[in-house]
């Protein structure tokens, strides 16, 4: 015997072989049809008895194994069926005869046989035959399983009968010898009359009966008589039939311990109730054992008997067996199926160690030249055997070697399809899985040289099959898995190799299905190159929406009136699943970087590199990037426009790599940090752009706020200069312009600033909206710098130390005489004169104007953009005011105002006031200017005296008190400069050829912040507001009033209160005088002027707002210019007001001649 079969097992011990055959031409699948559902009939139970038949069918049985029949029935053809086709009754006869010949090759073992026949209808179909059966179609066939039924009853018959026959005793008469094949030549010319000889003989016929009664379903009297087949031989050191009965024991055994088999068949192969316990209360009733024939007194017999084997014996025994086989070379076949029976028995009995044992000795059993076929067949088996107990990598090592036996050199035709399916099968053993999502699971399992192996394996046997999207499928995965353990040439070559392979067949992230069911995964290259960090940028600060907030402010929910609740389930998913609180904008290109690591030791090309998105319609922008040789983090933005509104997460990337197009998702990055994927997209909005008529700054502003300035322009200006600032609206996007606030903010705040620095218009701007897309409009902002004039105190402190009198004041003629001085010792050489004053006094200001704009479907949805413009202004002086004084003027409703002008620039410029005539300053000169003004009713200001009471409140309200009368002092002064003309300086600084116009630069002077409470109290008129009329006409110094000696004279002194208190009463006395102009004044008059009445004057109570006046008469004797100074009584009531509030005018009455 020469041909394994390697699916024995114990169980078959106990079955009938039964062979199925196609006698003449017929398709296999109608063979197979036919097959399978004869072999549906594997068990029968037998009539009138509880035991079972088991049957095993075979389509193809080596006649030569047929000869171990007598070793090992379950090796001996019993039974054959055969299927035909004949469609004509003339073709019977033949058919019928190739029927006979194939009884006739295992002629000498059949117990029955049966013909199929489909197609012959007729006369010939209608003859009932016993062993023919036809059927006019393979459809209509449908007592096939009846007939096959009935088949097993009739070997179950004739074994029954062998099984009768064999073991009856029959005195007398000799016991064949029964021998295998080998054996025959052995023992010609032995003694048969021998005791050994008949030893010999008894044995193998015991263990032959014992084959018979497991096969005819007595279990239990099969183990007696292998029990006394093995101590029958045992004597007699016949080994090989030993082994057969030892292999014979352990087959009951199994069956006994095992029901549901070990060969790994679904359902248990006895039936139910033929347990051994009902056999064995049978075997002990009164004449069982002699109607089967063993003896008539069998209870020495079974006394010696040992029972069956334990599970532990059952493999000592199978040991035992196998080393009987192993002395015959012929019986090698014999061997190897033990040791696989062996292996299946300890495979459930989970002892894998021992069973690896004899499958080791397996490997080594030397059988006759095998075909490749057979080679194939037998390392698949192996493989199987070892993975069946466990060792998975050693199945894969078997099952790779059988891979490589079908494309043997050998071989005319290799099956390369064949190899590629055995190596995908290898893969489990060698911790290896297609799917590139089991090697993001923590470290790397298995041995990594080994599967690179077999990949490369797997690669070229896929091409060789023609397959090449599959060598592209595994290439990339091998790069993808196995890139930390290649070395860099190794890196090369397989790159190289990837990119010959997709010139022809470009990788793809669709599965490929295998005729076998099998579906490779797709493998994205997220190695290469490698991402560590992916980041959603919010849009510019110029294009970033923001939500217009609602009155009850816009985070405000009405789902849950608490913070926090237990009862609501709070999701703590991923930090990429959670939503970013920034913005995109339906239209506007959106930003994602992703921060790359190129692990290559030669430069990486990327292509079409670009984001992958859902719940929005999104339209990516790829990009195509080279990454340097292990280039370290490298910064790479992604960018595309989402097209619809709603809520869009960035699920991944993808990229073209090696010609491998690649889906990276980010749940499949383990190392990836990431601060969110998902954000909302609103409405579009409008794109403003702005350009200004001023040059862009160097200088960068940095609001406190840190919102980014998108334009800073700066400007250069003189202190109190106002300059134009033209800026143009431009709508460069998708949508209508209908919306536009402007707001300004001053970022410098060290420096105090008087009136409106930024101003401007919109109303005529606004009328152009909606600014539809490509539309301009503009708008004019003007910039006024108007800082403190007062002057510095280092160059003041100069003025004074030079120019200073023993009164205390500057004296005027030679104050331009000092600052020329000291103009003069501040140039610098040959260069030309720098600024009379300190450079450090150049003051910057800074601000933002914010430009909040709208439109579109977003303006409808409330969103909106802010704009920022930052403002860069460079403020230079222009004149001082270094000293400011106050003079009375002749009437107590004015007064001069004196200040002393510096101009610290280097041009010539002229300063004037209000009705006064101008001012020349040369550069770096000072002169005092006197200006004429009427005293102030500052009525509108808020008082001091509020009803507040803390003193910092008190102070604010005097400070802005005293601010808004030096506004309006300021405003009514309306002090204006104007520079006249370029210095030598600026002209010797340009080509004398070319004729450049006069520098026009003009702007005003404020007072403000240099009018002290004393200055401000002098230009004030007073709360007590006197009049003086003189025969009905208010009188002052400026004019005198006429009258007549001899004539009286009416005067009238008139009191308004402005003040909030009540005044009064006071008491006034007239005193009259004479200027003589030389500073003598004379009061001895009582000769010259007579009072009508008393000199003295009452006036009553003065409610606020009230009026009051007093009456009185004088009488001038003479000719003369008269004055009249009118004096208070020092009372309680006057001193508490202040002085300044008693200012009555001088009176000045010309005495004429009385006319005739």
């Amino acid at each position: 015997m020469s041909v394994p079969d390697y699916m024995q097992c114990a169980e078959d011990h106990q079955t009938l072989l039964v062979v199925v055959q196609a006698v003449g031409i017929i398709s296999e699948e109608n063979f197979f049809r036919i097959y399978k559902r004869i072999c549906s009939v594997s068990q029968l139970s037998v009539r009138d008895s509880q035991r079972a038949l088991f049957i095993r069918y075979r389509h193809h049985y080596p006649p030569e194994n047929n000869e171990w029949g007598d070793f090992q029935t379950h090796r001996k053809v019993v039974g054959l069926i055969t299927i035909t086709d004949c469609f004509s009754a003339k073709d019977w006869p033949q058919t019928f005869e190739k029927f006979q010949v194939q009884k006739e090759i295992y002629g000498s073992t059949l117990y029955d046989s049966r013909l199929f026949v489909f197609g012959l209808q007729g006369d010939v179909a209608e003859q009932p035959r016993p062993d023919v059966a036809f059927y006019p179609n393979y459809d209509d066939c449908d007592s096939v399983e009846k007939r096959i039924e009935d088949f097993i009853e009739s070997l179950f018959i004739v074994l029954e009968s062998k099984r009768l026959d064999r073991a009856t005793d029959k005195s007398g008469d000799k016991i064949p010898l029964l021998c295998v094949p080998f054996e025959k030549k052995d023992f010609v010319g032995l003694d048969t009359d021998s005791r050994h000889y008949k030893k010999r003989c008894q044995g193998r016929m015991r263990k032959h009966v014992g084959d018979l009664c497991l096969q005819a379903g007595m279990l239990q009297d099969a183990l007696v008589h292998y029990h006394m087949s093995v101590e029958l031989l045992r004597s007699v050191n016949d080994f090989l039939w030993l082994g057969a009965a030892l292999e014979g024991l352990c087959s009951a055994s199994v069956i006994y311990h095992y029901p549901g088999g070990t060969g790994g068949k679904t359902g248990a192969r006895r039936l139910q109730g033929s347990s051994l316990s009902s056999e064995a209360s049978n075997r002990h009733r009164p004449g069982a054992l002699t109607t089967n024939g063993i003896s008539a007194d069998t209870s020495t017999e079974i006394g010696r008997a040992k029972s069956c084997l334990s599970p532990e014996d059952i493999i000592d025994k199978y040991k035992e067996a196998i080393s009987y086989y192993s002395k015959y070379k012929n019986a090698g076949v014999i061997e190897l199926e033990a040791c696989v029976k062996a292996v299946r028995v300890l495979a459930i009995q989970k002892r894998g160690m021992e069973a690896s044992e004899f499958l080791q000795n397996a490997v080594y059993i030397n059988l006759r030249q095998l075909s490749e076929e057979e080679k194939i067949q037998r390392y698949s088996i192996l493989s199987e055997l070892y993975e069946l107990i466990g060792f998975h990598r050693k199945s894969a090592f078997f099952k790779r070697v059988a891979a490589m036996q079908c494309v043997a050199p050998s071989i005319t035709e290799p099956g390369w399809r064949a190899c590629y399916k055995l190596l995908l099968e290898t893969l489990p053993g060698y911790s290896l899985s297609l799917d590139p999502k089991d090697f993001n699971k923590g470290t790397h399992r298995g041995w990594a040289a080994v599967q690179m192996r077999l990949l490369h394996e797997l690669v070229y046997a896929s091409r060789r099959m023609g397959n090449p999207a599959l060598s592209v499928r595994h290439l990339s995965f091998l790069l993808q898995t196995m890139l930390d353990f290649l070395s860099d040439q190794e890196k090369k070559d397989v790159t190289q190799s990837l990119e010959n392979y997709t010139a022809k067949c470009p990788g793809t992230m669709e599965p490929i299905s295998l005729p076998d069911g099998l579906t490779l995964p797709p493998v994205p290259f997220t190695k290469l190159p490698i991402v560590r960090c992916v980041k959603l940028l919010s849009l510019p600060t110029s294009l970033r929406p923001q939500k217009v907030k609602s009155l009850l402010g816009q985070t405000m929910s009405t789902k849950s009136p608490f913070i926090y609740s237990p009862i609501i389930p709070h999701s703590r998913g991923e930090e990429r699943n959670k939503k970013i609180d920034f913005q995109w904008v339906q239209g506007d290109v959106c930003e994602v970087q992703l921060m790359v690591y190129n692990p290559m030791p030669f430069e990486l090309r990327v292509e079409n590199m670009g984001l992958l998105t859902s719940g929005v319609e999104f339209e990516s922008l790829p990009a195509a990037l080279s990454l340097p040789a292990e280039s370290g983090l490298y910064p790479v933005t992604l960018v595309g426009v989402p097209q619809t509104t709603g809520t869009i997460t960035v699920n991944g990337y993808h990229t073209t790599v090696f010609g491998v197009f690649s889906d990276c998702l980010l749940d499949n990055l383990p190392g990836v940090k990431t601060s969110g994927s998902t954000v909302e997209v609103i409405p579009a909005l409008p794109r403003l752009q702005i350009s200004t008529s001023l040059p862009r700054s160097a200088h960068s502003l940095q609001p406190s706020s840190g919102d980014e300035i998108s334009t800073n322009v700066s400007v250069q200006l003189y202190n109190g200069e106002t300059q134009p600032l033209v800026i143009t609206l431009e709508n460069i996007g998708l949508e209508p312009l209908e919306q536009l606030e402007v707001t300004s903010k001053l970022l410098t705040t060290k420096e105090k600033l008087y009136g409106d620095f930024l101003s401007w218009t919109l109303e005529e701007t606004l009328s152009q909206f909606p600014l539809q897309p490509g539309k301009v409009a503009t708008f004019t902002i003007n910039i006024k710098a108007k800082l403190d004039f007062s002057c510095q105190e280092n160059l003041l402190q100069d003025l004074s130390d030079a120019g200073e009198t023993a009164d205390g004041h500057l004296l005027a003629a030679s104050f331009s005489e000092t600052v020329g001085s000291i103009a003069e010792s501040k140039t610098s050489g040959p260069n030309g004169p720098e600024l009379a004053e300190d450079p450090s006094w150049a003051k910057t200001l800074e601000a933002v104007l914010n430009f909040k704009y709208s439109g579109g479907p977003g303006h409808v949805e409330g969103y909106y953009r802010n704009l920022s413009l930052g403002l860069h202004v460079e403020v230079e002086p222009s004149v001082f005011f270094t000293r400011v004084s106050t003079l009375p003027a002749t009437s107590t409703r004015q007064c001069h105002l004196l200040l002393d002008v510096f101009n610290s620039t280097e041009h010539e410029l002229t300063v004037c006031a209000r009705n006064n005539s101008e001012l020349v300053l040369h550069a770096s000169e000072c002169q005092r200017m006197a200006i004429q003004v009427d005293k102030f009713n500052f009525e509108s200001v808020p008082e001091s005296s509020g009803e507040k009471g803390h003193f910092a409140n008190l102070k604010q309200l005097e400070e802005e008190r005293q601010e808004a009368q030096g506004l309006e002092i300021s405003s009514k002064l309306d002090i204006r400069w104007k520079i006249l003309s370029f210095s030598s300086w600026d002209v010797a600084k340009f080509s004398l050829t070319e004729a450049y116009p006069s520098l026009k630069r003009s702007g005003e002077a404020s007072v403000e912040g240099l009018l002290n409470q004393l200055i401000l109290e002098q230009l004030q008129l007073a709360p007590l507001q006197w009049d003086v009329l003189v025969n009905g006409q208010p009188c002052d110094c400026e004019v005198a009033a006429a009258c007549q000696v001899g004539d009286p004279v009416n005067l009238e002194v008139r009191l308004t209160n402005r003040s909030p208190r009540t005044v009064g009463p006071f008491a006034l006395t007239v005193v009259p005088f004479q200027d003589h102009q030389n500073g003598v004044h004379n009061y001895n008059l009582h000769d010259v002027i007579s009072f009508v009445g008393s000199s003295t004057f009452y006036l009553d109570t003065v409610q606020p707002s009230g009026q009051s006046a007093c009456l009185g008469a004088l009488l001038f004797l003479y000719t003369g210019d008269f004055f009249l100074n009118i004096r208070f009584h020092e009372d309680s009531k006057s001193k508490d007001l202040p002085p300044s509030w008693f200012c009555l005018p001088s009176v000045h009455v010309r005495a004429l001649e009385a006319q005739a």
